[in-house]
C-alpha cells in the first residue's frame, strides 16, 4: 500500500478542503458554439454576444424586463379539469403534469401579469416552453380568455408572448377547441379598440400560430424565431420539394409579408411603448393648416 496516496493525500485534502465548482457557470450558444459566462448571458437577456442568437428566456425574467421598474402583479388563473380524457400513452397524462409542475414550479404553461409599460396599463401573457413544450390545452386557453377579460376590465393593452409547439395532444379535441376560444376572445379586444400585440418567439408553431398568435395588430418577432404551422420535414414530404433556406424563420417571414417587425429582445419593450402610445393616443404629426379662400 502506498502511504502517500492512502494516508498523506487524504489528510491534506481534509485540511485544505475541496471547493465545489458549479457546473452551470458557462453556457454554450446553440448557434455559433461560443462559451458564454453565465453572468454575461444574464446581463444580455440570454442573447449571444458573439452571433446575436436569441436563446429562450425564463418567463419571470421576461416579465421583469417588460414592466416599468420590473414591477407587476401576477394573476391567478382559473382552475380547469385535469386529464379530461383520461389520456395515457407511454406515461399517464396526470404524471406528465406533475413532472412539468415540479420542473417549472408553475401550474401550467401560461403566466399572466398586469402592470404598467411607459405608464400605460398593460396585461401580459407569457408561455413557458419548459412546461410540456408550451403546448396549449384547456388551462392555457382559459388563461388567455382571462387575460383578455382583464384587459377589457382595466382598459389595458394586451401583449401575448408564445413559445409553443402547438396544441396539447393529450387533451385531443378539447385542446383544438382553444384555437376558436382564443380567437373569439381576441375579437372582443378589437371590437373595444384596445391594442393587441403578439411577440413571436422561438418556437411559435401548430395550433398556437394558427389562432391568436397571428392576429396581433402588428406582428412582431424575435430574430431567428421559428414560426409556422407544420414542421419543415412534414411540408417537404407533403409537397415533395425542398424548401428555401431559412424557411419559417422570422426574417424570411418578414420578407414575405407575414411579419411586420423583427426586433432585438432588448428593444421590444420600448417598441411596444411607442406602438401603444400611437394606438391609444393618435395625433397628427403637424398642426393642420387653416384653409384661406383667395379672392
Amino acid at each position: 500500500m502506498n502511504w502517500l496516496t492512502s494516508y498523506v493525500r487524504p489528510k491534506l485534502q481534509s485540511l485544505v478542503g475541496t471547493k465545489e465548482i458549479p457546473d452551470n457557470l458557462w453556457e454554450k450558444c446553440p448557434s455559433c458554439g461560443a462559451m458564454i459566462y453565465h453572468r454575461e448571458l444574464e446581463q444580455s437577456f440570454n442573447i449571444c454576444p458573439q452571433c446575436n442568437h436569441h436563446m429562450r428566456l425564463d418567463p419571470e425574467k421576461r416579465l421583469e424586463m417588460m414592466f416599468d421598474d420590473g414591477v407587476y402583479t401576477p394573476i391567478e388563473l382559473p382552475a380547469v379539469k385535469e386529464d379530461p380524457l383520461n389520456f395515457s400513452d407511454l406515461k399517464d397524462y396526470t404524471d406528465r403534469l406533475k413532472d412539468a409542475r415540479k420542473k417549472t414550479k408553475q401550474q401550467d404553461a401560461l403566466l399572466v401579469a398586469s402592470g404598467k409599460m411607459g405608464g400605460m396599463n398593460v396585461v401580459v401573457g407569457i408561455f413557458n416552453f419548459n412546461f410540456m413544450g408550451g403546448s396549449m390545452g384547456t388551462a392555457v386557453g382559459e388563461g388567455i380568455v382571462t387575460a383578455v377579460e382583464l384587459a377589457l376590465l382595466q382598459d389595458a393593452a394586451l401583449v401575448l408572448i408564445p413559445a409553443s409547439g402547438g396544441a396539447r395532444m393529450q387533451e385531443g379535441i378539447l385542446s383544438l377547441m382553444q384555437m376558436a376560444r382564443t380567437t373569439m376572445a381576441v375579437r372582443k379586444l378589437k371590437e373595444k379598440g384596445l391594442p393587441y400585440f403578439v411577440i413571436l418567439t422561438d418556437p411559435t408553431m401548430g395550433g398556437v400560430s394558427a389562432s391568436f398568435a397571428m392576429l396581433g395588430d402588428i406582428a412582431i418577432a424575435e430574430p431567428g424565431a421559428l414560426i409556422g404551422f407544420a414542421g419543415a420535414r412534414v411540408i417537404e414530404q407533403t409537397i415533395r420539394a425542398s424548401l428555401p433556406e431559412g424557411f419559417q424563420k422570422a426574417e424570411y417571414l418578414m420578407e414575405h409579408g407575414m411579419v411586420d417587425m423583427v426586433i432585438d429582445r432588448r428593444k421590444i419593450r420600448q417598441t411596444l411603448i411607442n406602438l401603444m402610445d400611437m394606438l391609444r393616443h393618435p395625433h397628427p404629426a403637424t398642426a393642420p393648416v387653416p384653409f384661406v379662400r383667395k379672392n
